[in-house]
């Protein structure tokens, strides 16, 4: 394999502000993998939003480009799925301050990431205003708010919180890419605090040099690598080792192995809308379940309130022969409208369907204007409960043959549910069954005219 003589992109030359410290990082960064001798396919660059979140457009390598302060939770991601990848965060004191919860969990957990905080301290891209790491005496564009707070420490928040290797310096500092090197390389959580300079807006007001940063990194305390009383084993070795030993947690699944023809073998969106307790997303799983002993593709996704005794209950399936790219639901094929709950959080889906779609509605729930013929039930009056009624529609469905058959529903049923709750769904599939229902058409379903 060929030796690199830079990681960066040529495609996209970095641009930052003329005098910006970021430009020093960057290429140290980039010194310290070549240093390595890492390759592209070596490194995930994870960022966040600002102008740090540029690093990851600006190396040749794998990248995830998130949430403001949310990059450290998208890095332990990636860690924990793939090891074998050096992970390196960048983020700005501005993400630090709006993740911090984020970065005590990575300092407790010590997962082996390397995390880079360029710390200017200012949010340099949105027009300067303070930052967690801002000085009080510091004047920036939010006014007299910076002042009133004391600025946070970084390292020595991380140290107390348990990172194992924490260091400070500024960007100026001669041997940036050594130091640099060593954290990535070193088994736990790595974070270095670089100071620097934003000449975009915090230096015009500030006077801050390279020398000032260094008198100002003097008076604080030295953290210059591993913290000796953090030190411990990685999380992720532990990890794994833990999963592999543990009984309870041993993976042992086999899959759902198809025992159905599916009566029809095309791609189908349907939607489940009802009320919190009508046990709407129950009955979409066992839909979902259905489908696949038919050897569909299947995806499930729902909508509800926090509430849980309040408020709707939504779910969207797709059923496909083929994989599914994409699980919002676009055009829907059936829509069951059991409560208005539901039927208002998702008002805008019954315009888009077509005249071959259904609609099955439980009497007196109305509905918007709709071009899909429209399948009317009287749940009351077969003494049907509310948290019943899902599970009846899709009996009703079941009796179409489309998506799904009878047997199909029964399966899934008695292989999904255990206990009382399986014998009262299996008689519910019965009784639901012989259900009349009354079809008409869009047309039928307007009122006449006077």
């Amino acid at each position: 394999m060929p030796r690199w003589t830079s990681l960066l992109n040529p495609n996209r030359p970095p641009a930052f502000c003329p005098g910006c410290s970021h430009d020093k990082s960057l290429h140290a960064l980039d010194r310290a993998f070549l240093d390595l001798g890492l390759h592209p396919h070596d490194i995930a660059m994870v960022s966040d939003i600002g102008c740090s979140g540029l690093f990851d457009t600006f190396f040749t390598t794998h990248a995830l480009h998130g949430l403001h302060g949310r990059a450290l939770t998208y890095a332990a991601g990636l860690k924990l799925a793939r090891p074998d990848l050096k992970v390196v965060v960048t983020m700005g004191d501005g993400g630090i301050g709006i993740g911090g919860a984020h970065f005590l969990a990575s300092c407790r957990r010590n997962l082996d990431l390397t995390l880079f905080i360029l710390n200017n301290f200012n949010f340099g891209m949105t027009g300067g205003q303070f930052s967690c790491t801002t000085p009080a005496d510091a004047s920036v564009a939010s006014g007299f708010l910076n002042t009133l707070e004391t600025p946070m420490d970084i390292c020595s928040v991380a140290a107390a919180a348990g990172a194992s290797f924490v260091a400070r310096c500024s960007v100026y500092q001669k041997d940036l890419s050594r130091l640099l090197a060593e954290a990535i390389t070193f088994e736990g959580f790595s974070v270095v605090d670089l100071w620097g300079v934003c000449t975009g807006h915090y230096s015009r007001r500030n006077p801050l040099t390279p020398e000032t940063i260094e008198k100002n990194l003097g008076r604080l305390p030295a953290f210059n690598g591993p913290v000796a009383a953090n030190l411990r084993r990685e999380y992720g070795a532990c990890y794994r080792e833990a999963r592999s030993a543990s009984e309870s947690v041993r993976e042992n699944w086999k899959g759902i192995e198809p025992t159905f023809s599916p009566p029809v073998r095309a791609h189908r969106e349907i939607v489940l809308l009802g009320a919190a307790g009508d046990r709407i997303i129950s009955a979409a799983s066992l839909l979902a379940h259905a489908a696949i002993l038919g050897g569909m593709q299947v995806t499930q996704k729902n909508d509800y309130d926090i509430t849980v005794m309040r408020g709707p209950s939504v779910s969207e399936i797709i059923l496909s022969p083929e994989p599914i790219l994409f699980t919002g639901v676009e055009q829907p094929d059936v829509i069951v409208a059991l409560a208005r709950e539901g039927i208002m959080r998702k008002r805008g889906l019954f315009a888009k369907m077509s005249p071959e779609g259904r609609v099955i509605l439980a009497k007196g729930i109305e509905i918007p204007d709709t071009a899909a013929r429209i399948i009317e039930i009287d749940f009351k009056t077969h003494g049907l409960k509310r948290t019943e009624q899902a599970l009846a529609a899709l009996a009703l469905l079941a009796r179409t043959q489309d998506p799904i058959t009878i047997e199909m529903l029964d399966a899934a049923l008695q292989s999904f549910i255990r206990g009382e709750a399986q014998e009262t769904g299996i008689d519910l599939l019965a009784r639901s069954s012989a259900i009349p229902t009354s079809e008409r058409s869009a047309a039928e379903a307007r009122p006449s005219p006077a």
